[in-house]
């Protein structure tokens, strides 16, 4: 399977449930990615497989309440 950068496989991104308590300040800083759904966080349908472009590891990292996980190798 190619992502739409052309990679096969790829960093896979998530935001857990749980643990998010909706600042949405995910969803304000890379919105092609994240979206706000029933009040938290949310990946896009069909984003999963972007968690290897920089600006979602940022947001991963700067995410207020750490929600956000990259799973897989990290990309150029």
């Amino acid at each position: 399977m190619q992502t739409e950068r052309g990679r096969a496989g790829g960093a896979r991104v998530s935001v857990d449930p749980e643990v998010c308590y909706g600042s949405g300040e995910c969803a304000f800083r890379v919105p092609s990615v994240f979206t706000v759904d029933g009040g938290f966080g949310a990946v896009i349908p069909g984003r999963e497989d972007t968690g290897d472009e920089p600006e979602v590891r940022s947001m991963a990292e700067r995410c207020p309440s750490q929600a956000i996980s990259v799973d897989g190798p990290q990309g150029p």
